[in-house]
């Protein structure tokens, strides 16, 4: 039997004797042999443990957003960045009292901000490429969101990363991505974002569906460079390189499971580092989650971003590790079943 082999059966084994039926915690069992997956070792102690968990929110602007497809215009991206900074903002008060540390990604909003201590500089340019006539990123920005992933995990020292974004217009990249790595209409893969009107909606429309017939690659890099935008890209690298060092990513809604759908394409295996915080109320979330065979392990009905779906999944990841770890077993017990 391999050692692989050997360390499941030690975590299902230890999962399977505590003090409770087969299978009665349900996904908090399912998450914490996912974590015990990544972190034990055939010399570990078989004991799990979450170190500095962080939450990443990567913030960017987008060409396409010039077309008039969003609520608010491209200039509140910024803002909503100083909000972050700031401690205003929905994610401010969602991790409050929590052991989430904030840090915003900057990879490319139209005005750069003054150094701040939560804010991490991976500026690709002002604004990333209008989708629906041009690359999202040139070459060279592409290789240099890559270097930046790089970099930014050496910053790091945690095992656990939540990835949110901002970005005003940026569910027209996550809906292109979509609909073209998994070749479906686009029809089925456009929503309201966060509440824009018909007519907002049919050029919404028109402007991803000719995005989408402009690429004619179906290799998943080059669907991110063509129809991701600088924040997409940045969170995919991330994401792959985060996997190098068997650290768990709690992925938020649309727009991050985009990002982690092109990371899937590139490297299956990533899969054992994934856990989808929940099911955003885009319209497109669902079937996307379907598409990938993955359970969220949350459904709120929340369409905001900036990481507030995966904000609320540290409890849960920190009741899995705290059962795994703390949990009588009936062989404590001395109980024979």
């Amino acid at each position: 039997m391999s050692t692989s082999n050997n360390i499941a059966d030690t975590i299902q084994n230890t999962i399977n004797g505590k003090i409770k039926p087969l299978g009665s915690l349900g996904k908090i069992e399912q998450l914490a042999a996912q974590i015990a997956t990544l972190q034990l070792t055939p010399s570990s102690e078989n004991s799990l443990s979450i170190l500095n968990p962080t939450l990443l929110v990567f913030a960017g602007d987008h060409g396409i957003a010039k077309h008039n497809i969003s609520i608010a215009p491209r200039d509140v991206t910024t803002l909503m960045v100083s909000c972050f900074l700031s401690g205003q903002a929905a994610i401010n008060s969602f991790i409050k009292s929590t052991n989430w540390q904030l840090k915003v990604v900057d990879c490319g909003i139209q005005t750069q901000l003054p150094t701040h201590n939560k804010l991490i500089n991976a500026r690709l340019g002002n604004v990333c490429g209008d989708i629906s006539v041009e690359p999202a990123l040139t070459e060279t920005q592409f290789d240099e969101a890559r270097l930046h992933s790089e970099k930014l995990l050496q910053q790091l020292d945690t095992n656990l990363i939540a990835f949110g974004e901002m970005g005003i217009g940026n569910t027209s990249p996550a809906s292109a991505i979509f609909a073209k790595l998994f070749k479906l209409p686009v029809e089925n893969v456009v929503g309201h974002g966060t509440g824009i009107d018909q007519q907002q909606f049919n050029n919404k429309h028109l402007l991803i569906s000719k995005a989408v017939n402009r690429v004619d690659s179906d290799q998943p890099l080059e669907i991110l460079r063509q129809l991701g935008s600088f924040e997409i890209a940045t969170m995919t690298f991330t994401m792959l390189e985060a996997s190098k060092h068997n650290k768990l990513i709690l992925v938020d809604g649309f727009i991050v499971t985009s990002a982690a759908a092109i990371a899937l394409a590139i490297k299956p295996s990533i899969r054992t580092n994934l856990v989808f915080a929940h099911k955003s109320n885009e319209s497109a979330h669902g079937q996307m989650l379907e598409k990938l065979a993955v359970e969220p392990l949350l459904d709120l009905s929340l369409r905001l971003g900036e990481g507030t779906g995966a904000a609320l999944c540290l409890g849960l990841i920190e009741a899995a590790v705290n059962f795994y770890n703390e949990m009588a077993s009936f062989e404590d017990l001395g109980i024979s079943l």
